[in-house]
This record gives C-alpha cells, sequence and structure tokens, in this order.
C-alpha cells in the first residue's frame, strides 16, 4: 500500500463502510492488503470480507465491472468468493473523505484455507487445479457480455506510475519497461487469445478445499490481457522464491508446473491459448517489473533484509538484460 494512502484511511472511514453493510465496526478484524484495506467479519455464523479500495486506484465504472464479471463467473458454476450487497441493495458504497474518498464492497470468505510456501511448491495436483480453473476461466470470459468495463492492460497502476514509485537510479528499469510495453502491443489480438483475465492468481489469491477444489478471490487487478498473462503470474510467483544459486530447482519447478498446469487447462477439450509457449517470457518480464515497482511503492528498502536486497539485486540485472527467469533453461 502507497504510505500516503495509508495516512488517509481513518478509523471513521471503517466504521462507515461497516454501518452500509449492516456490521458494528466492533466486529471488524483488519487482515491487511497490499492494494486495498481489507477486514473480516462474522455475522450469522458465517465469515465475511469488508475490502476498502481508494477512488485514486479505481473508478466506479471499474468496480461495477469487476463485481459484474465476479457474479457471472459465479453463475456459471466457477468457485469464487461471491459480492455481498450492502443494506441498501449496492454492489459498492461510495465512502467520502476529507482529502480521498473509499469505495467499500463486501464478498463471502472463501472456504477452505490457502497454501502457501514451501507447501505450493512442487505440487503437481495443485498445478493441474490450477491450470483447470484458469481454463474454465478463460473459456466463460470468451462468452462473457459486459454492461460495464474494465481497463486494459496498459492502463495497470503499477505500469502507469512506475516512474513516481521508482527511484532514480532505477531509470533503466523504465527503459526496459518502454521496450517491453511496445513488444507487448506488437502481440496479435484475438478472441482466442485476449480477454478479460483474473490479474493476479498466485496462492495469496485462492484457498483449496478438502476435495482440492480451488476457490478464487480478489479479483481487483482484472483487465483485458493476453490470457498468457493469467499463466504467467502464477508461474513467476513459483520461480521467483528461487535465487540464481538455485537454477536446477528452478527449472525443474518450471517443467512440473507447465506439465500439469496445461493437463488441468485443457480438459474437457479447452486449447492454450494461441502462442502461449512462445509469449510467456515476456510476461514473464511484465510480472517482475510490477513486482518490484510493487515493493517500491510499498516497502521502506532503506534497510531491506538480505533476501529482500538479493531479490532486488537479480530483479534489477534481469530487467535491465532483458531476460526473464527462464531465458537461461
Amino acid at each position: 500500500m502507497d504510505p500516503k494512502i495509508k495516512l488517509m484511511f481513518l478509523d471513521e472511514h471503517a466504521a462507515e463502510g461497516a454501518e452500509r453493510f449492516g456490521i458494528s465496526p466492533k466486529d471488524l478484524t483488519f487482515i491487511g492488503g497490499f492494494q486495498n484495506f481489507i477486514y473480516s467479519y462474522i455475522r450469522d455464523e458465517s465469515k465475511y470480507i469488508l475490502r476498502f479500495t481508494p477512488s485514486t486506484l479505481r473508478t466506479s465504472e471499474g468496480l461495477a465491472a469487476e463485481i459484474e464479471w465476479i457474479r457471472y463467473l459465479s453463475d456459471n458454476r466457477l468457485s469464487v468468493s461471491d459480492p455481498v450487497l450492502s443494506v441498501h441493495g449496492k454492489d459498492f458504497e461510495h465512502i467520502e473523505g476529507n482529502t480521498m474518498d473509499f469505495y467499500a464492497t463486501s464478498f463471502n470468505y472463501a472456504p477452505g484455507r490457502k497454501i502457501g510456501y514451501p507447501e505450493c511448491l512442487g505440487n503437481s495436483i495443485l498445478y493441474e487445479q490450477c491450470g483447470r480453473i484458469t481454463g474454465r476461466l478463460h473459456e466463460l470470459t470468451k462468452l462473457y457480455k459486459p454492461k460495464s468495463t474494465r481497463h486494459t492492460w496498459e492502463c495497470n497502476e503499477y505500469l502507469l506510475r512506475a516512474k513516481d514509485y521508482l527511484p532514480a537510479e532505477l531509470q533503466p528499469i523504465i527503459h526496459a519497461l518502454d521496450e517491453l510495453k511496445a513488444n507487448l502491443a506488437g502481440l496479435p489480438v484475438t478472441s482466442d487469445n485476449f480477454g478479460l483475465i483474473h490479474g493476479d492468481i498466485n496462492v495469496g489469491n485462492f484457498t483449496v478445499n478438502e476435495s482440492g477444489q480451488i476457490t478464487l478471490f480478489d479479483f481487483d487487478e482484472c483487465q483485458y490481457s493476453w490470457y498468457v498473462e493469467d499463466i504467467a503470474i502464477q508461474l513467476y510467483y513459483l520461480l521467483y522464491v528461487f535465487g540464481e544459486d538455485s537454477q536446477s530447482e528452478r527449472k525443474a519447478q518450471y517443467e512440473l508446473f507447465i506439465k500439469h498446469f496445461e493437463l488441468g487447462y485443457t480438459e474437457d477439450g479447452r486449447q492454450m491459448p494461441d502462442g502461449w509457449k512462445n509469449q510467456i517470457k515476456l510476461f514473464l518480464k511484465l510480472r517482475e517489473i510490477i513486482v518490484v515497482v510493487g515493493m517500491y511503492r510499498s516497502w521502506d528498502l532503506t534497510q531491506p533484509d538480505d533476501w529482500t536486497r538479493d531479490f532486488l539485486q537479480e530483479s534489477r540485472i534481469r530487467i535491465t538484460k532483458g531476460i526473464s527467469l527462464i531465458d537461461e533453461f
């Protein structure tokens, strides 16, 4: 979260949002958030999420489009965290502030549990399930006729504001981003390879129940892009944990993921996106830049720990050289 935005979100905003959804402010439990302020609450023995989105990051139309798409996916039996209406029957509530406004939205708490590190690594069953739900999501997207519109990939907030968040000495990353955006803009756009994607599928944004079924949540980054970006994002977060001294582990992880993800994605006759294996390196590069921008936006990096320091150094080298996490395999 941008530290400036953190200072503008007050307890009174959380209290007003809670009341709009029929919750007592004392029943809210803050659970964090990278882009938004996220709370949990319990009502009638069921657990829910209350999310506050800064108006500088999302428009009302963008929020309407997010909720509309989630409902469409749910209506078509994709397991997602369903939106909850406010006491006024609204999908989201506008909370006015003195210096910044916020949008409050509520969702059912996703059933099951999260699978974090290192449990998610080397997990072929999980990778197949990831492929299955991603393939089904993309299949449904191709049939989707939205009333409200989300932004496209080049309007991603991290890309638009990279120059604001990165320090001057990282100007080479900006140059690399500009070159990468030009390369991406030249990719073919068809109904079979481009559409509305989740935009941030990773182990932090889904749960798994006892039968292995995944429930997706946090569609805040959904956008129009190439379907392969949804694949590359998942792969990136399974590879970046291995440093440059663990190339063999990174390669094994890559090969295992690709094999089992494709098995799940192509179930029931679905086809992988056109050109995905050739394009995945581009979107791994894009995700690496977004991760670095996000770290400089939200974290105090004046005294990073050893892992963070090494990661940023390795990322900077990869980005400025124009290579991805899998280029050396």
